[in-house]
């Protein structure tokens, strides 16, 4: 007999409710939730997908071991007994920095992925840290957290009630949107413009948003930044700049004025490749709508001025007085922040704490570049150990990293590994251990990262849809494991991990003035939390002590796990509202509006006008049925249009002798690779594009549907040597290539 059950989709960033169709313990069917609060019945192809993804029978089932050489099935103290020889054995012989720790986006849309990480890393001590952030938005982390004094403090356009919203580097038709968490994007977007509004692409590509748009810009791929910069002038150079009500909270604004002045829209059209008059166009449309926002993301990040760009969407959104305003871009408040502090000032946000040891990158966010990882792993220094050990999850960064050759050798190298994935990829292939998680219909879902970048607050939490089968460890288990053999307390019950942090939070709220514990006995409210496992008793006090909870009491009509689990379908908060000034952080109690690393790199830009690529120059691409390198295994999801094609203009092509779906050689700094051509003028003259997450051709894999249509790794493509000197980021767009048709044998 079948059931249905409510799940939360964690396969992007869209946290679409869903209803499962269950038969026994398989999952059989997806549908949209109708009544879930916040996506209200839209389910993509991911989504509808879900069973499938969740059966895959490529998941792994149990742990594994290397044993002579050979990965082997074992059982989970054997494997944990492995883990924690091997990492305390690297940590007291070499120091807690020759282990490293790499953390994939999958973490970000799991329980586990986001309670446990910080407590492995704090109790580690390790610096030798990197995410997949580097390769894809740290620029916006990094301005933001010099805009405003926190790193996580990002704005998102607020789409149900704007009027104007201009996209750079986005394609969220496709995507479903990034660092901006909207179920049915797509949807809004119609919305927009039926309500009168305006959209505005720019994208080197006719992306299937841009089809969508009133207004579609096919910018050259890297100037982004140049194109913002030249708008900004204009708002000053017109007298359109007017911060309304955000003027008690902004400094610096004079000084932006100095720093553009060279950036006029005649001095920047050549290189952007858009003329002056469309460019002052731009900005005065931005200035004139009752409503606007700004909105970058991936390809304007991942350039080699994403920071720069990151900057001056907000700025734009600043001068404009659109952010903190209703229909702007406004400053999300999920239901598990942390209890607001009252408006002031802050500690800031600081970047280069320390270096990376052979390239000397400096850490943002507390993270080294992925793209750094293999120097790291395989370059000896006079200056400290090499990483020995390194502990990924959810992570794949021989795809998804700059020159995944030299790491896939680096990692050879290593002492020991340990990963925790469902898959044995073209990266766990090298581990000595492997932590499988269940498939997630087996874990309860709640979205920590994401409901700070919503556009409409709102509190979600299901519970598991199916029970563990047996032999499988939940997620959570497997990380509070994981953080006890790797900080030397191997063999301490796992919920020794969730009391500690329980009792470090409530020790610090108790003695926060603001806090709405203040003074009360720590111990006291631990016994007042409830749910059923350590991470739903950290859920509920998340919850309690939040910006929407009960206050254990104080506020009976709060938040609380208990009141929460009474709404299956989640509880709505309303919709953004202003904020500032108490999200800011800065050291000024301000929006900080030039801080010094941004007037330090703008020269930088400046002289990038002098040196315009010759050539062809690689883009990315999106596509709505997979998420960087997930789920290529899944034959419902690939195939069709979602394939590893070079995309090419007609133009181009004939130039070069190439037909569509000829086989062209594409070679870049890192490599070259191979793949067939797609012949298309929805990509601009000059350009082409790859996917990004393909190459599945690596042997010692247990991805046998990926394996059978590989595609082709664009990383391989890049050396690794080109980044967002601010952040770190690799930059994977606007990178000049080669391109030649392979003449038949």
């Amino acid at each position: 007999m079948s059931r249905t059950a409510l799940r939360i989709c964690p396969l992007c960033e869209a946290t679409c409710g869903l209803t499962l169709t269950i038969e026994g313990t398989r999952v059989t069917g997806a549908r949209g939730d109708r009544e879930d609060v916040f996506s209200k019945g839209f389910i993509c192809p991911k989504g509808a997908s879900f069973g499938a993804v969740d059966g895959d029978p490529d998941r792994l089932r149990t742990p594994l071991v290397r044993k002579d050489g050979e990965l082997r099935e074992a059982t989970w103290e054997e494997a944990f007994d492995a883990v924690a020889a091997g990492v305390r054995g690297v940590v007291e012989r070499h120091g807690p920095h020759a282990v490293g720790v790499v953390l994939g986006n999958p973490n970000v849309h799991t329980v586990a992925g986001g309670l446990y990480p910080a407590v492995l890393l704090g109790g580690l001590g390790t610096r030798s840290i990197f995410t997949a952030s580097t390769v894809d938005q740290m620029p916006k982390h990094v301005s933001s957290g010099l805009l405003f004094g926190d790193a996580n403090a990002i704005p998102v356009p607020d789409l149900d009630h704007t009027g104007h919203l201009l996209l750079i580097g986005a394609n969220p038709v496709e995507s479903n949107g990034s660092l901006c968490t909207a179920a049915d994007f797509p949807g809004k977007l119609k919305a927009l413009k039926a309500r009168g509004g305006t959209l505005t692409v720019i994208d080197p590509r006719r992306t299937r948003t841009a089809k969508l748009a009133d207004r579609h810009i096919a910018i050259r791929p890297g100037t982004d930044a140049l194109l913002l910069a030249a708008m900004t002038y204009v708002l000053f150079d017109e007298g359109l700049v007017e911060l309304g009500e955000l003027a008690p909270h902004v400094e610096g604004v004079e000084e932006v004025r100095l720093a553009v002045r060279e950036f006029t829209p005649e001095s920047v059209a050549a290189a952007c490749d858009v003329d002056a008059d469309t460019i002052r166009a731009l900005a005065r449309e931005l200035a004139a709508a009752p409503t606007a926002a700004v909105y970058g993301r991936i390809g304007s990040c991942t350039v080699p001025y994403g920071t720069l760009g990151s900057w001056l969407v907000d700025v734009l959104n600043i001068l404009t007085g659109n952010l903190d305003r209703p229909g702007g871009a406004l400053f999300p408040q999920a239901a598990t922040d942390r209890t607001p502090r009252p408006a002031g000032p802050g500690h800031g946000f600081q970047l280069g704490r320390w270096h990376s040891r052979v390239s000397r990158h400096p850490e943002a966010k507390g993270e080294l570049p992925l793209s750094a990882l293999a120097e790291e792993i395989d370059t000896a220094t006079a200056e400290g150990e090499p990483i020995r050990a390194l502990i990924t999850s959810a992570a794949n960064p021989v795809l998804s990293a700059p020159d995944g050759d030299r790491l896939d050798k680096a990692l050879d190298g290593l002492d020991f590994m340990v990963s925790i994935d469902p898959y044995l990829n073209e990266t766990t292939r090298h581990a000595d251990v492997v932590l499988p998680p269940p498939p997630p219909s087996q874990s309860a879902h709640h979205d920590f990262a994401f409901n700070t970048l919503a556009v409409r607050n709102q509190v979600r939490y299901t519970r598991p849809a199916v029970p563990l089968e047996p032999g499988r460890m939940a997620e959570t288990e497997i990380f509070a494991r994981l953080v006890l053999a790797a900080t030397g307390m191997h063999g301490a019950d796992p919920s020794a991990v969730d009391d500690l942090v329980i009792g470090q939070t409530l020790g610090k709220a108790v003695k926060e003035p603001y806090s709405p514990v203040h003074g009360r006995d720590p111990r006291e409210l631990a016994g007042l939390l409830t749910g059923e496992t350590g991470p739903e008793r950290r859920i509920d006090m998340m919850l309690r002590l939040g910006p929407y909870g009960d206050g254990f009491g104080v506020r009976p009509d709060g938040l609380s796990l208990a009141r929460l689990l009474a709404h299956p379908h989640g509880i709505d908060l309303g919709p953004l509202r202003s904020r500032l000034p108490q999200p800011l952080k800065t050291r000024s109690g301000k929006v900080e509006l030039l801080p010094q690393p941004i007037a330090d790199d703008l020269p930088r830009l400046r002289r990038s006008l002098d040196e315009l690529p010759d050539g062809l120059v690689l883009v990315g691409r999106r596509h709505l049925r997979s998420n960087n390198s997930w789920m290529h295994n899944i034959p419902a999801l690939t195939g069709g249009t979602n394939r590893c094609t070079l995309q090419i203009h007609p133009e181009d092509a004939e130039r070069l002798g190439v037909r569509d779906g000829d086989a062209v050689r594409v070679k870049g700094a890192g490599g070259e690779v191979t793949a067939p051509a797609e012949v298309t003028d929805g990509v601009r003259r000059g350009v082409v594009s790859l996917p990004h997450g393909w190459g599945h051709d690596r042997p010692g894999t247990r991805l046998g549907h990926a394996a059978t249509d590989p595609g082709v790794n664009v990383n391989q493509l890049l050396d690794g040597s080109l980044l967002d000197p601010l952040s770190g980021n690799a930059v994977l767009n606007g990178v000049p290539v080669e391109v030649a048709a392979v003449v038949p044998a």
